[in-house]
């Protein structure tokens, strides 16, 4: 007899359903959100994990409104705004790093809204030769000196990100303040994140990444040939 009620109560429900076209369209943009919702549960990068978000918030919000449930609306219009928000972040962390790539850009401002801010008065050492590289920095002010070679990098400028690439993962010279600096992290653990969520900002960054190794040995190459150039000029 139960079985029996059950069937009879879906059949009145289905008959209901699509009892006109209002009520059609309401069953079909329900059923699409279900599904677009249900997809997005095997989908491992944030990018298309966003879109399938949008797009079935808007087929909720289209089964509320037809079909006069406001809870529905209420919770996707709530999430609706968030995820074309973070759609939309991710979407510009991409296209600024490639930017970056294509215009060497050494600044690493794109990475910004993911570090963490703090003050290093001058003579901290940020980090030592040999050291483990556990996160690169963007330095926001001030003056940051690599002891061993003797350079040094200013304002706008990330640094320490190509020991995250390097086989051995440790530092290759020692960072110190040489100024009061006021200088952004990212750990590796928050950039391995944003690789594994969102694939072409890794791939882009990657190529970030091998476009300065690339011009740091055609500078050194240059300093070469200049050194090798100096005693023919002077006989």
């Amino acid at each position: 007899m139960l079985i029996d009620e059950i069937v009879a109560k879906t059949t009145a429900a289905l008959a209901t359903a699509v009892s006109s076209p209002i009520e059609i369209i309401a069953l079909g943009a329900g059923i699409a959100g279900v599904a677009l919702t249900v997809t997005s549960s095997f989908v491992r990068t944030m990018v298309p994990l966003r879109w399938l978000a949008v797009c079935s918030n808007f087929g909720f919000l289209a089964y509320g409104v037809l079909h006069g449930s406001p809870l529905n609306l209420f919770l996707h219009g709530v999430l609706l705004p968030i995820n074309m928000v973070r759609l939309r972040e991710m979407r510009r962390l991409t296209r600024d790093v490639r930017a970056a790539a294509s215009g060497a850009d050494t600044s690493g401002v794109w990475l910004k809204p993911y570090m963490k801010a703090k003050r290093r008065k001058a003579g901290s050492i940020l980090f030592r030769k040999g050291d483990v590289a556990d996160r690169l920095y963007l330095l926001a002010s001030g003056r940051v000196e690599f002891m061993e070679i003797g350079q040094s990098v200013g304002p706008g400028r990330v640094f320490g990100e190509i020991a995250f690439f390097a086989p051995h993962g440790r530092r290759t010279a020692t960072a110190r303040c040489a100024e009061d600096c006021a200088v952004l992290s990212l750990d590796q653990d928050t950039l391995r994140q944003i690789y594994y969520q969102n694939p072409s900002f890794g791939f882009e960054l990657i190529g970030l990444v091998a476009g300065r190794l690339s011009a740091d040995v055609a500078r050194l190459e240059e300093q070469l040939a200049q050194a090798l150039a100096a005693p023919r000029e002077v006989s």
